[in-house]
């Protein structure tokens, strides 16, 4: 959309803001950087970097509230869960709705009056037009302008291809708990570093949130990043046939569909359309207890 917009296919945006967990894959800041450099500045269209911190920093800190990740849980009794999602609502829209207040002159904690408002667009395309929502708040209004233009996720890929962004990246924690197997593939096979990085998180995230550690809240069994529960330097994350994804289907029983156990959500880690939202049954309370 800030393509479209720099290109005078959709009118000029005042702002893109763009949430920052902290942990973004390298691939991710530097193609901000890039999309900063090559088309938002010439076209006079400021990127805000917003933040309510670093995530995976957070999540190891005894001393930090943490909202919690949807963890992939191993009880003491075998049954199996996720953790509430809490990350989404933390890490992305509540820094970017502290910003538009911000823009709007009207900071937290102050009263924005009837009638002001801003228009956000979300990238949202004709596959998936039943996750276009209205904001929650009515200092907000949302606009899809791709379910506007009728464009498919085809319809982009094609648009990127076509202006040279091609191997335009998903924006999703590097250590996103719904990333699909291919997802955890290309990690480990292109950036090594980033590999110990989610491997040395997801053993350290074993036991559970470290704030409920300390104060006396354990988590009552394990927490894992890949649905397969067991650690990720030894999860199937390597590609199976047809054959195998049958016989294999017993390790993954709270994966019903073949593409996504492969690819992961479609989206990436949208702050107003995480498809993931869906899939998080809460049989876990805040990372800790079980409900």
């Amino acid at each position: 959309m800030l393509a479209l917009s720099s290109e005078g296919i959709l009118p000029k945006v005042d702002y893109a803001i763009f949430a920052d967990t902290g942990w973004e894959p390298k691939a991710v800041y530097a193609h901000l950087d890039r999309l900063e450099k090559e088309i938002a500045a010439p076209a006079g269209i400021p990127i805000l970097r917003v933040s309510s911190g670093n995530i995976r920093n957070d999540a190891l800190d005894p001393d930090h509230r943490f909202a919690s990740m949807p963890l992939y849980i191993l009880n003491q009794d075998g049954k199996q869960g996720m953790t509430r999602r809490q990350c989404t609502g933390e890490y992305k829209i509540k820094p970017i709705k502290k910003k538009i207040r911000e823009l709007l002159g009207y900071p937290y904690p102050q009263r924005i009056p009837n009638g002001v408002f801003v228009e956000q667009w979300v990238g949202i395309s004709t596959d998936e037009f039943h996750r276009a929502k209205d904001a929650d708040v009515r200092y907000m209004r949302n606009r899809h302008p791709l379910i506007d233009l009728n464009w498919s996720r085809t319809d982009a890929t094609r648009y990127l291809d076509s202006i040279g962004l091609e191997s335009t990246p998903k924006s999703s924690c590097l250590g996103c708990p719904f990333h699909g197997n291919a997802q955890w593939r290309h990690i480990r096979d292109t950036s090594p570093a980033e590999w110990r990085d989610v491997v040395e998180f997801d053993a350290a995230i074993r036991a559970g949130n470290a704030r409920a550690n300390a104060s006396g809240n354990p988590l009552l069994g394990q927490a894992f990043l890949h649905r397969s529960r067991v650690p990720l330097d030894q999860a199937p994350i390597d590609h199976v046939t047809a054959a195998e994804w049958a016989a294999r289907q017993h390790e993954l029983p709270d994966a019903t569909d073949a593409d996504e156990v492969e690819q992961g959500v479609v989206d990436g880690c949208s702050p107003w359309a995480c498809r993931g939202e869906a899939d998080a049954e809460l049989t876990q309370d805040d990372f800790g207890l079980t409900s």
